[in-house]
């Protein structure tokens, strides 16, 4: 059987499976060991192959920063930063739906989870809002929408896993996303004030009452800081940054603002622990998908043919790869469809001279954005299910909200120096800047 054939049979698989509800870890390895079969590949290999996926020392932030988003949440020490939120945009147009957007760039910082950004905002403002009257599919599209700003700015899980895979530095992803994330956090609270509906109209917060609300939440919010600072100035990995940021919570947080939790801490380990092997399988079965593509040379395929329609013009391979990222993004999670498409970003970036962490982060958005559109769409899935509404509605809600997105990708593959700035000045090295011997100062390509 040719090689096309098999790619064809494999994806074929991958789908009809997970349409008829399968998971996507178990619909990835169907594909995989039936193309195999029909190769001079051993099973054994494809089970090597899977264990190489996982094997990454990178990988280990992630059920660190997943632990953190899961006692914070469970601790309930999140309500502190919900009403710092309500005391600095809850008097501005749209009320709760500017707090949502807040809340979510704040506790983005602590999750680096999408998945856990649209659990928790549903349960702390989804029925806030309902009672003011807002449209439960307008707050599922929006709870989606907002929640993709955890999958840019740091720590995110989906930086963390782009990095591991694709050599690239982890930390200059965390800086360059911090521009788009703030993007789509802003460009929501503008859409909400001008397009959204208008809210319960609250007094401005005083000075002291926002002073109060900010020390109340400084136990918490001391998080993005343990993170950024470690990762930034080179005292921890992102993996050590991770494990300090738990140390943090259960020493000090949890202790000062609920120490009855403490009792709980046990469940929470098995909880992080029992949604941590979500993700790791899948890392695996997507790993083995990826590797038998590249056996079959269905990457190469698909890069000349890009490089044949773009050439050498970087913003076009960037545009088509957003275009077919967008499309797989639909229907696969971006974690394996980050490692399955690794090795064409790898050659596209090549072929294109494109710095790896711009290439990195406009993957990035553009995979965020697929969690919220049809027909599989995540995020905003669970924001359904979340607020009690049905998915089409939710849908129909944030078909406008996607010009944010739209515009967002736009800016960051148009514009790469004001993306990259951030990582140039604070880490030079990670976007490729070197110091030539003897000179102070770096060389940027």
């Amino acid at each position: 059987m040719s090689a096309p054939v098999i790619l064809g049979v494999m994806t074929f698989l991958f789908l009809c499976f997970g349409y008829l509800g399968v998971p996507v870890a178990f619909s990835l390895m169907a594909g995989v060991v039936v193309g195999t079969l029909f190769t001079d590949v051993t099973l054994a290999a494809i089970v090597q192959k899977m264990f190489d996926g996982v094997d990454s020392e990178a990988l280990l932030a992630v059920p660190f920063f997943l632990l953190v988003g899961e006692l914070m949440s469970s601790a309930n020490v999140v309500v502190r930063v919900a009403n710092l939120s309500l005391a600095l945009v809850g008097h501005v147009r749209g009320g709760l739906s500017q707090v949502v957007t807040v809340f979510s760039m704040f506790f983005s910082e602590m999750s680096g989870s999408t998945t856990a950004d649209v659990a928790v905002m549903s349960r702390a403002l989804g029925g806030p809002m309902r009672k003011e009257g807002y449209e439960p599919a307008f707050i599922a599209a929006l709870i989606a929408a907002a929640s993709t700003i955890a999958a840019l700015v740091p720590p995110s899980i989906t930086a963390v896993v782009y990095g591991a895979v694709g050599n690239v530095s982890i930390a200059g992803l965390f800086m360059a996303g911090v521009v788009p994330g703030l993007m789509i956090g802003f460009g929501l609270m503008i859409y909400c004030y001008f397009f959204g509906p208008a809210g319960m109209r609250r007094k401005r917060a005083s000075l002291g009452e926002v002073g109060q609300a900010a020390r109340e939440a400084s136990l918490p919010l001391m998080i993005p800081a343990i993170l950024l600072g470690g990762i930034l100035t080179g005292w921890f990995t992102p993996t050590e940054a991770g494990a300090v940021a738990v140390v943090w919570i259960l020493a000090v947080v949890i202790p000062a603002l609920n120490p009855e939790h403490l009792k709980r801490l046990p469940h929470d380990f098995c909880e992080a622990g029992l949604i941590y092997s979500l993700p790791l399988i899948t890392i695996a079965a997507a790993s083995a998908f990826g590797w038998m593509l590249a056996y079959l040379r269905g990457p190469m395929v698909i890069s000349d043919w890009i490089t044949g329609v773009a050439g050498n013009d970087p913003q076009l391979i960037m545009l088509l790869l957003v275009a077919l990222f967008t499309i797989v993004g639909d229907f696969i999670e971006p974690v394996p469809t980050i490692i399955i498409f690794m090795p064409l970003v790898a050659s596209l970036t090549q072929a294109g001279d494109i710095n790896a962490v711009h290439m990195g982060v406009v993957l990035i958005a553009t995979l965020a954005f697929g969690l919220i559109t049809p027909p599989y769409g995540l995020v905003l899935l669970m924001a359904s299910k979340f607020v009690g509404v049905r998915f089409s509605h939710a849908l129909r809600a944030a078909l406008p909200i996607y010009v944010v997105f739209l515009a967002t990708i736009g800016f960051t593959i148009y514009f790469p120096k004001i993306v990259l700035a951030l990582p140039k000045l604070v880490i030079p090295e990670s976007v490729g800047c070197f110091k030539p011997p003897g000179a102070a100062a770096y060389i940027c390509p």
